[in-house]
């Protein structure tokens, strides 16, 4: 059975990179030339912050397309400018989508019942009136977290599945406060262990024709310590290891998440690409990212297990 995984990894293979582009743009780091025209034309309104955004995201993506399998689109920066901000999110996942890239959705959602069911139609399904549908959810994949348990879980791995979608379960985060709930390794049940070990369990029954379950986790770059213990107890999941660049991150401490073909897990970068072009002199800042991006490719070729396709 050809699940989410399989798609991932077959773009993976296509592409020869194992990097995902974060699209998490701040409108103080968009280049002016497109800055000034957006606010000339609409003004300091949420409207020109959502169109300098779109149009940002639309030339990183013509960019890193060629290079990259999957982009990974944070919603909090398009919902901080409201609907129009949030038509920019939507905008930028199918934007992508027809560049030929997979598109996972940070989102975060979490809950029990119809409202988490609502929550997984808005990203990875489909929206019904009177039998008609009105709007698909753009992502290929989103994050969800763990805290409600099974309940919580269940509507989102029922849509993926239906539309052969995926889900990244929050594991391990990035961050440096981490440990004050996950816990660490030195206690003696931490609550990141008991989830990678539901995760395993959750995604189980629907593993792909490339042995790795529609269900993978999000794992923190930042706590490499832990990686070789999280993939003892998640060994179908896809990794998806957010923290390489700007949070420090060094890819030769994130062999542990790789299988021996050099798949399992792909590398999240964000800051280090899109805000390649943070200089004193700007005027090619699409060079910049397309260098940040090729750079960003080597290095984790440089220091991962090398993939066999």
């Amino acid at each position: 059975m050809r699940n989410f995984a399989d798609i991932l990894m077959d773009a993976i293979d296509a592409k020869g990179s194992r990097l995902v582009v974060g699209l998490d743009p701040r409108i103080e780091y968009i280049p002016n030339d497109l800055r000034e025209p957006s606010l000339k034309a609409a003004g300091h309104f949420c409207g020109a912050a959502a169109e300098m955004i779109l149009n940002f995201n639309r030339i990183v993506i013509d960019i890193v397309s060629p290079y990259v399998p999957a982009v990974k689109v944070q919603v909090a920066f398009y919902e901080a400018f409201g609907s129009p901000g949030y038509r920019a999110y939507e905008d930028t996942c199918r934007y992508a989508a027809e560049k030929g890239l997979i598109v996972i959705g940070d989102v975060k959602r979490s809950d029990i019942g119809s409202t988490a069911h609502a929550y997984a139609r808005a990203h990875l399904g489909v929206t019904e009136l009177e039998d008609k549908v009105v709007h698909h959810g753009r992502a290929h994949a989103m994050t969800v977290t763990p805290y409600f348990g099974w309940e919580g879980i269940e509507p989102f791995l029922y849509t993926a599945v239906e539309f052969n979608k995926g889900l990244f379960v929050m594991v391990r985060s990035s961050n440096a406060t981490a440990h004050e709930v996950q816990g660490t390794q030195d206690d003696p049940d931490p609550l990141f262990l008991r989830v990678a070990r539901k995760v395993d369990e959750w995604g189980r029954d629907n593993i792909g024709d490339r042995g790795y379950s529609a269900v993978g986790a999000v794992v923190g770059a930042t706590y490499p310590e832990d990686i070789p213990r999280l993939r003892e107890l998640m060994p179908r999941a896809l990794f998806l290891l957010p923290g390489y660049g700007a949070q420090g991150a060094n890819p030769k401490d994130l062999a542990g998440a790789f299988d021996a073909d050099g798949h399992g897990a792909v590398v999240a970068a964000s800051r280090r690409i899109i805000q390649a072009h943070r200089t004193p002199d700007n005027q090619m800042w699409e060079h910049a990212i397309e260098q940040a991006v090729q750079e960003a490719n080597a290095d984790l070729k440089a220091h991962l297990p090398a993939l066999k396709t």
